[in-house]
């Protein structure tokens, strides 16, 4: 499962999500969603500016966790 690093990229340089929503344009919903993981996908453009915003990297913003069906396979 793919995850974004999002609130550990903030703590790391003191920003707030809302300081994040407000820069992106993006709603505390929405950014709360993919922060969970509960969308399906993202654009680019939203990687695009969540690498922007918290100066990082896409292999910086995105995890791949593995999930237990994976492991006992």
């Amino acid at each position: 499962m793919l995850t974004l690093n999002i609130e550990q990229l903030l703590k790391k340089q003191n920003k707030s999500k809302y300081w994040l929503c407000q820069n992106m344009n993006i709603t505390a919903r929405n950014l709360n969603r993919v922060i969970r993981g509960e969308t399906t996908s993202i654009s680019f453009k939203y990687i695009e500016d969540f690498c922007k915003y918290l100066n990082c990297t896409p292999s910086e913003l995105i995890h791949l966790e593995e999930n237990k069906l994976d492991k006992e396979a």
